[in-house]
Order: structure tokens, then C-alpha cells, then sequence
């Protein structure tokens, strides 16, 4: 079995460099051997990939792969505290936020766009508990935001 670096470099992503926060908290903290996450947006290079409501603005399709991009902007802030992505044990929990027009209740097909990714990187060690919550609104109107728990060596 490859390593989560490895499968991640197979995908063709590296993990981009971890933002410096927008407010009074941290990337990720460390608490034993497990490291909570903030609440990632889909950043890349810099700009959000998407904003609006979901179910409106913004496809259940689109969030998803926003989504994706939210678990990888996650897996760097939890890497980073964790001496490099393959000191991550295992992923333990995923919660996701999806700001959801009126109506739209497909938040878990959304989310599926950051678990999916997650497994790809980490096979088994990456089937983890998971909450797909609907909200009205997240910060500078991002779409989705996804925050995680993992398990470190």
C-alpha cells in the first residue's frame, strides 16, 4: 500500500502551503495524538473555487468538488502539525457545512466530494466518521467548509 503522499502525488496534488488564519484561532491543534482542524474553505491560490448557496448559485456537483478542495486545504493544516501528511494515522472524523439554498437536503452527496478524496489518500485509514450539516450562510460566502479529526503517529 502505497503512502498517503505517495497516493496523493498519484492523484496530482500536493498539499498547498497553509493559510495564515482570518481571525483570533489556529490552523489545527494538537491534543495527544489526535490534531482537530479548523473549518477550511476551498481556497486555491489564494481565492475561494466557488461562492453561493448551494442548490441555487452553486450545483450539489460543483459543492462536492469544492468539498474536495476544503479536505485537501484540511489534510495540510493537519499535516503540518503532524511532521508531514504520512504521520497521519488515520482520518477519525469529517464534519462539513454546506450553505444550502431553501430546499437543498442532498448535504451528505456534497460532502462525499471531501470523504471520497480522503479515502483515495488514506485506503482504509481513511474511512472515518463523518456530519453533513446544512447551514444559511459561511464566511465570504463559500459554498462548503470542512474541518477534520485525524489520528497521529
Amino acid at each position: 500500500m502505497p503512502s498517503p503522499t505517495e497516493s496523493l502525488r498519484k492523484l496530482g496534488y500536493e498539499l498547498p502551503e497553509v493559510p495564515t488564519p482570518a481571525g483570533s484561532y489556529l490552523p489545527a491543534v494538537r491534543s495527544g495524538n489526535l490534531v482537530f482542524t479548523a473549518g477550511q474553505l476551498p481556497f486555491e491560490n489564494g481565492k475561494l473555487r466557488k461562492t453561493g448557496k448551494v442548490g441555487d448559485a452553486v450545483s450539489a456537483e460543483e459543492a462536492a468538488a469544492a468539498a474536495h478542495i476544503c479536505a485537501l486545504n484540511a489534510l495540510a493544516a493537519a499535516a503540518a502539525e503532524s511532521g508531514g501528511l504520512d504521520g497521519i494515522r488515520r482520518v477519525v472524523k469529517v464534519t462539513g457545512f454546506v450553505a444550502s439554498a431553501p430546499g437543498f437536503n442532498a448535504q451528505p452527496r456534497v460532502l462525499n466530494g471531501a470523504s471520497d478524496f480522503i479515502g483515495e489518500v488514506f485506503g482504509e485509514a481513511g474511512l472515518h466518521a463523518r456530519s453533513a450539516v446544512g447551514v444559511a450562510e459561511l464566511p465570504l460566502d463559500s459554498p462548503v467548509e470542512v474541518e477534520i479529526i485525524v489520528e497521529v503517529s
